[in-house]
């Protein structure tokens, strides 16, 4: 009832937006007709003409350069027509407005064109923000073998569209393959980290059998990235490479009923079954990628945990977790988690984000992603025949 009441609140803010919007286009003309209304009404004998200067300023902010226009010829054509019915001609008035009118319609103008063009530029960065999301995340299959998959992703930044978190659902040769994570910052660098982390996952998600030694190649794409970036001075300010670290957890579902884990600092995943949540915490926590020191020589085993049929996982970022209401309070997921567990994974996503936005009054501290994943019953999540097998004779690359 919460989610609802908060997509209904949110359906009332956007109405209300748009009627607000319509107001203030409708007001220059609204203006107008107040002026016609006096110089026909027996209040004529009112001097109006300074009521039609503001009217193509009130324009400018709402019209492009020809809505802006229209306005200054009818409140030019209105004020020739008053100061005729009145008389008026030869005196300081008359010229004194018709001087205001005219400055305040070309700075009007000006203004009306320079934010038509400025909006012009904003959608197409938004199409090229939309592009480059597409490539560094791309849209998650709705069902990939015998699994029904589904992801949302919420950029902390006011009109961003990527950040630094990051997620993939595949099908590979050895099962499903997904990859939650979570890169330390914000802006270009974290979304260079991403996609770093990104394409060495789909890299070896298809040629290596073991799900560690996937890991291990995207912490050796990450340690690239983060030596380039040094090197090339990418970055404007010294940064301690201790810093420089990633979050994720990989997880990788085949015919059997269980599924595989490795986790690198990143929080539990959660497993939902018959509306009962649990947290599949890893047995010997492990730090995050890009801090390998700490890990000393020994690699990360996969953990296995119960995964049946109808069972659901979800995998998510700390900005779920950490999100606040103004109270301070946070969110908490595994209760919400579990009263939705009768709905599909894409409209149990979309009940999560209203009802994360409602409680931080959708103002989020932090990216939020969130991947769920069901074991479908009726068909068995083994590869397609379209997977290809790599071959002995496939080139891999080096994790150096």
């Amino acid at each position: 009832m919460r989610a609802l009441h908060g997509s209904a609140s949110l359906t009332s803010l956007i109405r209300s937006s748009r009627t607000l919007f319509a107001l203030a286009r409708a007001l220059p003309f609204l203006v107008l007709l107040a002026v016609l209304g006096i110089e026909l009404s027996p209040a004529h004998f009112l001097y109006t003409g300074p009521l039609l200067s503001p009217a193509p300023a009130l324009a400018a902010v709402t019209m492009g350069p020809a809505g802006t226009g229209s306005v200054v010829l009818m409140a030019g054509a209105l004020s020739t027509v008053t100061a005729t019915q009145n008389h008026a001609w030869g005196t300081q008035e008359v010229y004194s407005n018709l001087l205001a009118l005219l400055v305040v319609s070309v700075a009007g103008l000006a203004t009306s064109t320079a934010r038509v063009h400025r909006e012009k530029e904003l959608a197409q960065a938004r199409r090229i923000a939309q592009v480059s999301q597409d490539v560094v995340l791309r849209p998650v299959p709705a069902r990939l073998g015998g699994v029904r998959a589904a992801g949302l992703y919420l950029a902390a930044e006011e009109g961003a569209r990527i950040g630094g978190d990051l997620y993939e659902v595949l099908a590979t040769p050895f099962g499903i393959r997904i990859i939650v994570g979570d890169v330390r910052g914000k802006g270009l660098p974290a979304v260079r980290s991403a996609a770093a982390v990104l394409g060495a996952f789909r890299e070896a998600a298809d040629y290596e059998p073991e799900l560690p030694d996937t890991v291990t190649r995207c912490e050796a794409a990450l340690r690239r990235e983060l030596t380039r970036a040094q090197s090339h001075g990418e970055t404007t300010e010294p940064r301690d490479p201790a810093e420089e670290f990633v979050t994720v957890v990989i997880a990788q579902i085949t015919d059997a009923p269980v599924v595989e884990l490795v986790s690198r600092g990143h929080p539990a995943p959660l497993l939902l079954r018959r509306g009962e949540t649990t947290p599949l915490e890893t047995a010997s926590p492990s730090p995050p990628l890009g801090l390998e020191e700490f890990l000393g020589t020994s690699r990360v085993p996969a953990e296995k945990y119960p995964f049946e049929h109808g069972d659901r996982l979800l995998l998510y970022t700390d900005g779920v977790l950490e999100a606040r209401d103004p109270a301070r309070n946070f969110f908490d997921l595994p209760t919400h988690l579990a009263q939705l567990h009768e709905f599909t994974p894409q409209a149990l996503l979309e009940r999560l984000r209203t009802l994360l936005l409602h409680h931080t009054r959708g103002r989020l501290a932090d990216d939020a992603a969130m991947i769920i994943i069901e074991r479908d019953t009726s068909r068995s999540p083994a590869p397609t025949t379209s997977v290809r097998k790599p071959q002995r004779s496939d080139p891999l690359p080096s994790p150096d």
